[in-house]
């Protein structure tokens, strides 16, 4: 078993490559769960006109960043980087809109693993607030 320092590198741990990685940094790891970091840039392709993070980002924020705690699990286990494909979104909730500049922390909370499947929950959070929530259910290769 590897051991890994925490905080580490998004882009060490997940395929995505700006300027489609959304998700900076792992934070926090506590057994299947964890917390990441985003930073939300211009040059995102899911910002708007207007400097908006558009909805469909929040479940790619969301499954970012459940594959950054996946990735680093498998490290530590000392198995190659494997890849993941979302196949099911439940329960989003858009709360607040999330604008260029604003650092946000997701919440990753693993549900539900059977075989490669996964079930995971995150939250996405703006400082003290809450901005949304939802589950998305993943296929990992």
């Amino acid at each position: 078993m590897s051991v890994v320092s925490l905080p580490l590198a998004a882009e060490e741990l997940i395929p995505h490559r700006l300027p489609m990685r959304l998700v900076e940094r792992l934070l926090e790891i506590d057994g299947k769960n964890g917390v990441v970091e985003a930073l939300v840039a211009a040059e995102c392709p899911l910002v708007d006109e207007a400097g908006r993070l558009e909805d469909i980002a929040l479940i790619e924020l969301i499954a970012q960043g459940y594959a950054a705690l996946k990735g680093y699990l498998d490290r530590l286990e000392d198995k190659p980087a494997r890849q993941g494909f979302l196949v099911g979104i439940k329960k989003l909730v858009w709360l607040e809109t999330i604008r260029v500049g604003e650092r946000l922390r997701i919440e990753i909370r693993t549900l539900a693993e059977l075989d490669d499947f996964a079930v995971a929950e995150g939250q996405i959070w703006r400082g003290d607030e809450m901005v949304a929530r939802g589950e998305i259910k993943v296929w990992i290769n």
